[in-house]
């Protein structure tokens, strides 16, 4: 997610470094598009005086604009707390909070609702800032505490309040907790009041945030709001392996998309038969295997020969069941699959434009090697080239010497009488 300030240049991502502040307010969780920002209001109509304002990790309040004072989409104002203020930031104005105040059936008309002061002054903006900086540091040792008292909690975040007068703690456990021995440690170590809040699993992870195995951000810290229970009958329906760590999302739950598809296949499915139901044929008994929903092919295996399968359509199945039911067999399944032919013909085209897709896979060859090899040849073809001179010209010079040889040597007696 990112506003118009976020664009990249040179290829490289600057960002706006406004740290979720900008004017837009589109890089922080959960936001709403103001549509109705540019549009007026009907003469004699005043605007709706509630605002909502956000605070650290998606955390939003809606608070009474009692002051009746002219705020806009990205303005740091001081609200009303249990004790002192608090200092957040305002995400949305106009008629778009009642209707989100209405989507979350807060009334409007509350004798005891939360106020804004004023606007921040840059005091309370810097006594903010100091107090956000100490939260991590604080986060560590706050843990090491817990290991140290051996409490069976984790401490997912904390968040101090504006005026840094409160810290509240936010921890998962899976039973419940005894902390009093730790709210005393805490106390005595971070010198604040201390409150302690459990949240579940999902709520963690949405205030966290984090990215899925799909590669984009959760769903729970960008879009989602509430959290519908999911459990393994959804992936049974879809026809998904029930491994848990494929199922788990980063809460340790059951991933919240498994719902997203889960109507289609359930409608789907109502043009199948049951897969608990059996075929009766003259040849045996057919069990159901495996359905392919996309295809709408169903599987079948007699009994006793689990490894032949026999693929047939859902029609045909359904048609085989109605037989059944008025006590009539079909011969063997083999008939039906019959019908069904597989185009195992696949053709395959050249889509990348390349010649070859395996061309990166021999290793490269060094070239200081191929030119030392090189250089070797060469000199090893001189010196060939060189003895060859050599060795013709001690053949000229041994032809010359025998010649003189011969002509030195005395004629024979028969000769020497002639």
């Amino acid at each position: 997610m990112a506003c118009a300030s976020c664009s990249t240049k040179d290829g490289s991502p600057k960002g706006c470094k406004n740290n979720g502040t900008c004017g837009t307010d589109s890089c922080n969780k959960l936001t709403v598009f103001d549509w109705l920002a540019n549009m007026s209001l009907p003469n004699g109509e005043t605007p709706f005086n509630w605002v909502e304002v956000r605070f650290k990790n998606g955390r939003k309040e809606y608070y009474h604009n009692s002051e009746n004072l002219t705020l806009s989409i990205g303005d740091v104002v001081a609200t009303q707390a249990k004790a002192g203020h608090d200092i957040g930031m305002v995400t949305l104005t106009g008629e778009l909070v009642r209707v989100q105040m209405k989507r979350k059936s807060i009334p409007e008309n509350i004798e005891e609702a939360q106020k804004i002061y004023r606007k921040a002054s840059q005091k309370d903006i810097d006594i903010w800032q100091t107090a956000r900086d100490k939260e991590e540091p604080m986060k560590v040792k706050a843990r090491q505490f817990a290991i140290d008292l051996r409490l069976q909690m984790k401490i997912s975040d904390i968040e101090f309040q504006g005026d840094a007068s409160k810290a509240t703690f936010y921890y998962t456990a899976e039973d419940r907790v005894d902390f009093r021995e730790l709210i005393k440690v805490f106390a005595r170590e971070f010198r604040t009041r201390i409150e302690m809040k459990q949240v579940g699993f999902r709520q963690e992870a949405s205030r966290l945030g984090g990215l899925g195995s799909c590669g984009r951000e959760l769903c729970c810290s960008t879009w989602l709001t509430d959290f519908r229970s999911v459990s393994t009958s959804a992936a049974r329906y879809q026809q998904l392996s029930l491994n848990p760590q494929k199922l788990a999302g980063q809460c340790g739950k059951l991933k919240c998309c498994l719902n997203y598809e889960l109507d289609t296949y359930l409608d789907a499915l109502k043009d199948f038969p049951k897969t608990e139901t059996k075929l009766q044929t003259e040849k045996g008994t057919a069990v159901c295997q495996k359905t392919d929903i996309f295809q709408g092919h169903m599987w079948y295996a007699y009994e006793g020969e689990w490894m032949n399968w026999h693929k047939i359509t859902a029609e045909q199945a359904s048609e085989i069941i109605e037989l059944n039911k008025q006590n009539k067999k079909v011969a063997s399944l083999e008939e039906y699959a019959s019908d069904v032919v597989e185009d195992t013909k696949t053709e395959f085209e050249n889509v990348v434009g390349q010649d070859s897709l395996t061309r990166f896979d021999s290793p490269k060859r060094n070239k200081k090697r191929r030119n030392n090899r090189r250089k070797g040849n060469k000199e090893n073809a001189k010196a060939t080239k060189n003895t060859g001179d050599n060795q013709s010209q001690g053949e000229n010079k041994n032809k010359n010497r025998r010649r003189k040889n011969n002509k030195r040597k005395p004629q024979s007696s028969k000769n020497a009488a002639k």
